[in-house]
């Protein structure tokens, strides 16, 4: 493998990629001259001097040593963590330049991958952007050369953890606890077996799972149920699986959401999955509501529907309507049903199956539906896409968390399936990341 050339190179920035960094090529009279750079701290119209870090046969990588032509667009990052902590690339460019930049990677992805063009670009949908992270994993290591224990997000090198005091993209009861975090589990015995904290806030309580490789001593268990109590969290062990989760007194604070534009409370469990931005999602349900526009009587179908997070708006507004909610995971199907339950609503049912997997033996798949809400995990939708009985359908509307497999998805719809991409945009579910969320909309054939 060829060495790193060390040697600081200024470079013009033109353009950014889908992970925040700023594009360049080396100049002439550089061993590799005009080969793209991709550069960590750099914004497009700028001129940086940079550092190699890394180098392939397509691409190389740097880091900014020095912005010697700064971008208008450039702001002063507002955490000190900024450019050592991998958790936000983009807090040093301006808010609403950074949805831009994620609505040109939507539609750059549209077009490269799906060869699709929307009829028209949604207004941006955006959130809080501070303070909004109410779901997360932090990781934990015991670094003996600083003697101490580190609690936080991993470094842009990802072999480290980051050195963290506080996250201003954490909610923040967890942001600006970090070192009593890190202090807490350095006064621990099992303080080199704790390997992550995963964290998440419902409106009322704010839960703390512990992973734990070893047994707890029961002063540990002590020292844990302190802090709990001193900081206002419900602490949690995690001895093994998924299923080994339990809470660590019997007093544990049950966890949920209220969504009160639909009356409409969602329980749920610590490792479960939800929105993690709480005004964001709120706001995206309204858009994908208004997007699919369900009329009295007509059946939806919600596919992904986790712990009924779209499913069971759908249900208040669908009226004498009914609507079908179908999740991967048994156990959030489970407590869909129950909050379903919870909050009166008769007209929605839901179904446990592996929408990857072959779906002719599923009895929900044949009864015949108006409108599709899909809301995927990072790998799309393609396998249960290509086995959906399509006709019939009036409108889909896709709520997506990668681009990449929305384009791709987009692109067997419009090209295959003979659909209509009418609008797409995106949403600030994660601010200061590269992380796109993004929502689309489809219009079924026209009858010949």
């Amino acid at each position: 493998m060829a060495r790193l050339d060390h040697t600081p190179q200024t470079l013009h920035i033109t353009d950014l990629i889908h992970d925040g960094r700023g594009v360049a090529r080396w100049p002439e009279g550089h061993a590799q001259a005009s080969k793209a750079v991709f550069v960590s701290g750099a914004l497009p119209g700028e001129t940086v001097r940079v550092q190699q870090t890394a180098r392939s046969k397509q691409f190389d990588e740097a880091k900014t040593l020095e912005v010697l032509t700064a971008s208008p667009d450039r702001v002063q990052p507002r955490c000190p963590h900024f450019g050592v902590c991998a958790g936000c690339v983009l807090q040093h460019l301006a808010e609403d330049k950074q949805i831009e930049a994620k609505q040109r990677v939507l539609l750059e992805n549209l077009q490269r991958i799906g060869h699709v063009t929307p009829g028209s670009v949604l207004p941006p949908l955006r959130g809080d952007s501070w303070g909004y992270r109410r779901k997360g994993r932090l990781s934990v290591r015991r670094v003996e050369k600083k003697d101490k224990t580190l609690v936080g997000f991993r470094e842009t090198d990802p072999r480290f953890v980051a050195d963290l005091r506080e996250c201003h993209t954490l909610v923040p009861q967890i942001g600006f606890k970090l070192d009593a975090l890190g202090a807490l589990v350095d006064g621990l015995d099992a303080r080199r077996d704790i390997p992550q904290i995963e964290f998440i806030a419902g409106d009322a309580a704010t839960v703390l799972v512990f992973r734990h490789l070893q047994a707890l001593s029961d002063a540990d268990k002590t020292r844990l149920a302190t802090f709990g109590t001193t900081h206002g969290f419900s602490m949690f062990l995690q001895p093994g699986g998924l299923d080994s989760v339990h809470p660590l007194t019997a007093d544990a604070s049950a966890l949920s959401f209220h969504l009160p534009q639909w009356d409409i409370e969602l329980q749920f469990r610590p490792l479960d999955f939800i929105q993690v931005n709480a005004k964001l999602n709120e706001a995206m349900i309204v858009r994908a509501l208004d997007l699919l526009d369900v009329q009295p009587g007509e059946r939806v179908l919600d596919l992904f529907c986790g712990l009924g997070n779209f499913t069971l708006p759908l249900a208040r507004v669908a009226g004498e309507g009914s609507v079908v909610g179908v999740e991967g995971d048994a156990g959030l199907v489970a407590r869909a049903r129950a909050n379903a339950q919870r909050n009166g609503l008769r007209n929605v049912q839901f179904h446990a199956a592996d929408l990857a997997q072959n779906l002719a033996g599923q009895p929900w798949l044949k009864q015949g539906f108006d409108k599709l809400l899909l809301d995927p995990a990072r790998a799309g939708a393609q396998e249960v896409l290509k086995q959906l009985p399509l006709k019939g359908l009036k409108r889909i509307v896709y709520v997506s968390c990668h681009p990449g497999s929305l384009a791709r998805d987009a692109g067997y719809l419009v090209n295959e399936a003979g659909w209509t991409l009418r609008d797409a945009g995106v949403m600030d579910m994660f601010p200061h990341t590269a992380h796109v969320e993004s929502i689309a909309v489809f219009d079924p054939p026209k009858k010949a």
